[in-house]
């Protein structure tokens, strides 16, 4: 596997769309392109932004059932027509997640498509994630027709009495994908995580996806867990296993593959769990939610956290799930956010068209997405936050929250969140203003050597430089910061 995935201890992810992402590259290129024909350049840009790995969203073949329900459902095609203003039926290329088989969709390149991108990648030091879906597959997967002990099967009384949560597919009443809050997806068929069978079957599909990349996204990981699983389906999934589904799955692949890296989709404070089952990171959603409500002291909150925990959260202001940061963030504190991101302990993810403004969330139906022109104002500044993130110490490096505190009559202090990097390429700072007002405070560090001795803090994402004693960091740094404001700071002993 690529070293920079799978040795850092801080990774940065970037995620493609791949079928739009290729569909975009085409109509500049005024051709086709595919997997196997995507040009050095655009290799090239990715690998420049210094992330560790790619993750290529959707590149499984899609299923022909999905796509005719999808343009069969008014809402969707209005979202359809919502994202893309020239939109046309051919545009829905079906869901990546209503999967029909775990091969590479050959309008998209093919197997060999996938290697000679796989190639192009660890080229140039950079690992490859691809998306794995547990929880159900496309109703004309193969396995509908030659493996029905996988599914969680229903009655032809299930049937009439809840066609929504129960669908025919050979002869035969299976139920349909769901979570244990919302209806059922009518694309989808359930997976029985407790069936013995079902866990050999993904153990087989995961080796053999462990073959052609570095890593894996997991759909909806928590579904699967022994809890989870239970709460939705009780008796229709027989009897419940000693082992959980994870804990089997992943230790079976890890025999055949140890460095392979786990990344769970995870909501509902699960994550911990997860982590405990074998999983690298897990989706962070609370720091998520948290920065976008624009609050200092539960980010503050969620940032104290034991240290081995936070060290294997996915931390992310947008992705193919979420809308776009700059369609949701006002500009005042879209940056703040991103630096507050992408600067935390544990791995990053970057979404296309984050770091240029991209306002329109995708459906992820579509194979196209509208040309948006860039911020190039944001764009500018992405690129210097990139080289701030992929250095050594913000990629390997010890992160430490710090202390902020005020003084009598000051609470603009707690508007101020801070952390602290020690590393190989030196020490970083960095000090964020989450609120709504001009923050002030002192930033205590646990720098004990800088006492006595002078210090210049630079900060490249601004162009700005601070000359201040080494006493001021360990004993209280005064910063002010307005709304939306943020420090990066390089510490360097001055002279």
């Amino acid at each position: 596997m690529s070293l920079r995935f799978g040795a850092i201890a801080h990774p940065l992810v970037y995620e493609v769309n791949t079928w739009a992402w290729l569909a975009g590259l085409g109509a500049t290129a005024g051709r086709p392109v595919f997997l196997g024909s995507v040009p050095e350049a655009a290799w090239d840009e990715l690998a420049g932004l210094g992330v560790d790995a790619v993750w290529l969203m959707g590149v499984w073949r899609r299923s022909p059932a999905g796509v005719a329900i999808a343009l069969a459902d008014p809402r969707l095609v209005a979202s359809f027509r919502a994202a893309l203003p020239d939109y046309q039926d051919d545009d829905v290329v079906g869901s990546p997640y209503c999967i029909r088989g775990y091969q590479v969709d050959d309008r998209l390149g093919g197997p060999s498509g996938l290697a000679a991108a796989r190639d192009a990648l660890a080229a140039r030091g950079v690992g490859l994630v691809l998306d794995f879906v547990p929880n159900h597959v496309a109703p004309d997967h193969p396995w509908t027709r030659e493996r029905p002990e996988l599914f969680v099967a229903g009655s032809q009384d299930d049937l009439r009495a809840d066609p929504a949560s129960f669908v025919q597919v050979n002869g035969r009443v299976l139920a349909r994908g769901r979570d244990p809050y919302f209806p059922a997806w009518p694309d989808v068929v359930q997976l029985n995580a407790f069936a013995p069978a079902l866990r050999l079957a993904a153990v087989e599909t995961l080796q053999d996806i462990a073959e052609r990349c570095d890593g894996v996204r997991c759909d909806m990981a928590m579904l699967m867990m022994n809890d989870v699983f239970a709460k939705t389906w009780g008796d229709r999934a027989g009897p419940r296993p000693e082992a959980d589904y994870w804990d089997e799955v992943i230790a079976m692949v890890r025999r055949s593959h140890p460095n392979f890296t786990f990344v769970a989709e995870a909501y509902w404070d699960l994550e911990w769990d997860l982590m405990q089952q074998g999983f690298d990171h897990c989706y962070d959603k609370r720091l998520y939610d948290r920065l976008v409500a624009g609050d200092a002291e539960p980010v503050r909150l969620h940032l104290t956290g034991e240290a081995a925990y936070q060290r294997r959260l996915l931390r992310f202001l947008e992705n193919h799930d979420e809308p776009r940061a700059a369609a949701t963030l006002p500009p005042g504190r879209l940056r703040a956010a991103t630096v507050a991101t992408l600067t935390q302990t544990g791995a990053r993810l970057v979404h296309d068209g984050q770091l240029t403004g991209a306002h329109v969330h995708l459906p992820v139906f579509l194979g196209r997405a509208p040309a948006e022109p860039p911020d190039h104002d944001l764009a500018a500044f992405g690129r210097r936050l990139l080289a701030v993130v992929s250095d050594t110490t913000l990629r390997d490096g010890d992160w430490r929250l710090c202390e902020v505190s005020g003084w009598p009559g000051n609470d603009g202090y707690r508007d101020l969140v801070a952390w602290a990097w020690d590393g190989d390429a030196g020490r970083r700072l960095v000090v964020v203003n989450l609120g709504a007002d001009r923050g002030a405070g002192h930033i205590r560090t646990a720098w004990e050597d800088l006492r006595g001795r002078d210090c210049r803090l630079v900060d490249p994402t601004q162009d700005a430089t601070f000359d201040r004693r080494g006493d001021d960091l360990v004993d209280g740094l005064y910063v002010e910061l307005a709304p939306g404001a943020w420090h990066l700071l390089a510490v360097e002993e001055a002279g």
